[in-house]
């Protein structure tokens, strides 16, 4: 990837994701250039104006707004732009629109950049990871989609708070699609190395079927729930792209459940989906086998079946 510059990223889509992504990676210092772009020009300048006035407060940066010309040396591409999720309406609901969307956006990327990563953040981000994969002809490693990275921070925060307890000590993963048929790997969650269980009795909880059934009914309906309250879900999910970009830039081969193309793993095949794995400078290195239950693996089976339906009647 000799023609790609890693301090560069470019922002595809300045929405309420996009622009929220923008803020927080200006704030990270990962990158000294980032580029955004939109199918509306001007709300792309007045979002680069906004964001580059915080630069005094943060590491130097040029940020401005531009066009498809101006990813061809990026080394991150983020792809925000699609329909947003509307109350009531699924994830899924989304596919046709936004399919469509990127029909017309990833070609025009691959035309330009070959070396780059390209992170898809709009939803439903698993059905999109695997067209973007499809349309640009990038190594499926370098597609990866946020994927369940967000949900698993939704499950830490909550299992922190269920045991007052620091989320970062949580070590637990949504895996699968992000979406209605996600699933907790409760049988590998621990916390600090202590098993679940173990720690929820230490803490006084002792119901654990029905805890872990709420939690995980709680983590699934997040962003139903504050849809519902504000109509959009952006300030997390930019965060998971900072978190996201930190292990590419860094080179940290840090474990994220990212989604990205599997080929066998727990007999998934040809879809998108989250499932633990090292990402580093060259995108997903490798996956990161879990010790599932057999439930599990079949929730997980299930769970590829329903986008591997959607994907059908796309592909």
């Amino acid at each position: 990837m000799k023609n790609v510059n890693f301090r560069k990223v470019a922002v595809i889509g300045c929405g309420f994701v996009g622009s929220a992504s923008a803020f927080a990676l200006m704030q990270s210092g990962l990158f000294t250039e980032m580029v955004l772009i939109d199918a509306n020009k001007t709300k792309a300048e007045g979002e680069a104006l906004d964001i580059s006035h915080g630069l005094p407060f943060a590491k130097p940066m040029k940020i401005w707004a531009g066009g498809y010309d101006d990813v061809g040396d990026a080394g991150i591409i983020i792809v925000t732009a699609g329909a947003g999720q509307k109350p009531g309406e699924t994830r899924l609901d989304l596919v046709k629109k936004n399919v469509a969307i990127f029909k017309s956006i990833i070609p025009e990327i691959s035309k330009r950049n070959r070396d780059a990563i390209m992170l898809i953040v709009a939803n439903p981000v698993d059905i999109l990871t695997y067209a973007a994969a499809k349309l640009s002809g990038y190594p499926e490693s370098r597609v990866i989609g946020t994927g369940t990275v967000l949900d698993t921070a939704r499950l830490k925060y909550l299992l922190g708070q269920h045991l007052a307890v620091d989320p970062r000590a949580v070590h637990a993963f949504i895996i699968g699609e992000h979406g209605d048929s996600e699933i907790v790997a409760w049988s590998c969650a621990n916390v600090s190395g202590v098993p679940l269980n173990d720690f929820c009795e230490m803490r006084g909880h002792y119901d654990h079927t029905e805890a872990m059934r709420r939690i995980a009914e709680d983590v699934k309906n997040s962003a139903y729930e504050i849809i519902e309250k504000k109509n959009a879900t952006y300030y997390g999910i930019a965060m998971s792209v900072k978190r996201v970009c930190e292990a590419i830039v860094r080179n940290e081969e840090s474990i994220l459940p990212v989604s990205s193309v599997r080929h066998g793993e727990y007999g998934v095949e040809d879809v998108a989906l989250s499932l633990p794995a090292i990402v580093g400078k060259d995108g997903v290195e490798t996956s990161v086998p879990l010790n599932l239950s057999y439930r599990e693996t079949e929730e997980l089976k299930k769970s590829a079946d329903t986008l591997k339906a959607v994907i059908d009647t796309i592909f």
